[in-house]
């Protein structure tokens, strides 16, 4: 049996670089505490935990003073800084850098809605690390939409700036735009709404390769933490094109049986998702074939 690791998944820059900034400081300080998980992934925060990195909570930052604080690339709202600054602790940054564009685009947009009594919508998972990050921009003042059907709730009486959480599914977020802006028509003639691209491309440019790498095998592998949103938005890809794929997020969760008739494996994963997790699946899965 062949098996087979997607060469497009793995790590995407704004992940390679917060996991290069924290091992930096590791080096440089030994010990270092993460605003929540570095990424949406167990087997990768439990690897930088054994080399000195703990994961705190915004309540156990309260509590935290003169120590290396690491912002993950999902960002963060400015309260979160200026907590952090309260109490003496250095913040290292490793907000991904299309998410810190995002963050200023949505900044501009609540000043602007401010100026013209509008509003902020963000379509995103509503409590999603990025998608808090995002509110903060705007005061809190911002409405989160996660589906299409949430629209039908907005005021369409005002002005609307739109954007999208950098991992939501692009095909879905035009839908979405689209019918918000049909919305309009049918209220106003003089609307003012503007909808914003800013769905990162490493992440919707899979799609059509995804595509393709599932449907080449008899069983696709999705590796992928339970937290990651993207790899949600991924695997239901992989599974839209090949009823036979199986979302796991470690070895203790892979049936045998899922390989009885298979002649070639396809492993991927998300964005969050470590190159070495889908080798050592792939490992384990050449194990279990062995012994059938």
């Amino acid at each position: 049996m062949k098996i087979s690791i997607d060469p497009h998944s793995g790590f995407c820059f704004g992940v390679v670089k917060a996991i290069a900034t924290a091992e930096q400081a590791l080096r440089t300080y030994h010990h270092i505490y993460c605003l929540g998980d570095i990424v949406h992934n167990n087997e990768e925060v439990c690897r930088l935990k054994n080399m000195g990195m703990d994961v705190v909570d915004l309540q156990q930052l309260q509590t935290l003073q003169q120590q290396q604080i690491l912002i993950r690339a999902h960002g963060e709202p400015p309260s979160t800084y200026k907590l952090a600054a309260q109490n003496n602790n250095t913040i290292i940054d490793a907000t991904c850098t299309v998410v810190l564009h995002l963050q200023k685009q949505v900044k501009n947009g609540y000043q602007q809605m401010q100026e013209k009594n509008g509003q902020v919508v963000i379509f995103g998972k509503k409590g999603h690390a990025e998608v808090i990050g995002l509110v903060g921009q705007t005061n809190n003042t911002a409405i989160v939409i996660s589906s299409l059907e949430e629209i039908e709730y907005l005021n369409y009486n005002i002005p609307m700036r739109l954007y999208a959480q950098t991992t939501q599914n692009l095909h879905t977020y035009k839908i979405i735009a689209e019918a918000i802006e049909n919305k309009y028509r049918q209220h106003n003639d003089n609307y003012d709404f503007i909808w914003y691209d800013t769905i990162c491309r490493q992440v919707s440019n899979r799609e059509e390769s995804l595509k393709k790498f599932a449907q080449a095998h008899d069983v696709i592998i999705f590796v992928s933490g339970a937290k990651s949103s993207n790899g949600m938005v991924l695997f239901n890809i992989c599974q839209s094109v090949n009823a036979n794929s199986h979302l796991v997020s470690s070895i203790d969760k892979i049936d045998k049986t899922w390989f009885a008739h298979a002649q070639s494996v396809g492993i991927c994963g998300a964005t969050s998702t470590p190159l070495w997790l889908m080798q050592t699946m792939a490992e384990h899965i050449q194990l279990i074939v062995n012994q059938q």
